[in-house]
């Protein structure tokens, strides 16, 4: 898929909004994916996440284990592992870090990947990498969908994403007035509780 048919997929399925959102990281935006209104169709989520784990088979090769940050990254790191004949699990918080939890584990020598569904800043693939560190196995590196950043988003390893765009962000106290004078909402998942 190129960047612009992955894109039509979010435009179709009305997934691109316009706006002023609080963006999981606290920044404000003006622009925020919905990906849930895409993994809401299956058929859909089948061909941005087939186009996904072709990427990661050409940046990193077998993949043994797709590992994803709960909430939002499960159905992508689910149907990307399917792709790529891999086992999907995902870490959650616990006391707000990002852990391995429901008798989940990565064996020793196992090709882990770790798959996001949107990137903005990298805290949470950040944090979902930290707690992979943690356990046995190869990380080979992470992907996702959509890299909001523009590709400023340093994850500290090796990192392919579908769409690279450049969508502006800004600190809650430096907004500018045509953001400032819309009514902010904030549709991440990042304070969900367990």
């Amino acid at each position: 898929m190129t960047q612009n048919e992955v894109l039509e997929e979010f435009r179709s399925a009305g997934a691109l909004l316009e706006g002023h959102f609080i963006l999981s990281s606290g920044l404000h935006s003006p622009v925020f994916l919905q990906k849930m209104f895409v993994f809401q169709d299956p058929a859909r989520t089948e061909r941005v996440c087939r186009a996904l784990a072709d990427k990661i088979k050409q940046a990193f090769g077998p993949v043994d284990y797709v590992v994803s940050p709960a909430v939002g990254g499960i159905v992508p790191g689910y149907e990307t592992a399917r792709h790529l004949g891999a086992k999907a699990i995902f870490v959650e918080r616990e006391n707000g870090v990002f852990t391995l939890r429901r008798g989940f584990s990565i064996p020793e020598g196992a090709r882990v990947v770790m798959v996001e569904d949107i990137v903005t800043t990298g805290l949470s693939s950040r944090e979902c990498l930290a707690a992979l560190k943690e356990h046995p196995g190869t990380l080979l590196g992470a992907a996702c969908l959509i890299d909001r950043s523009g590709g400023k988003a340093d994850l500290g390893v090796p990192f392919v994403s579908l769409v690279q765009l450049d969508i502006p962000a800004y600190e809650p106290d430096n907004l500018p007035p045509e953001l400032a004078a819309l009514p902010a909402t904030k549709p991440g998942s990042r304070n969900l509780k367990a």
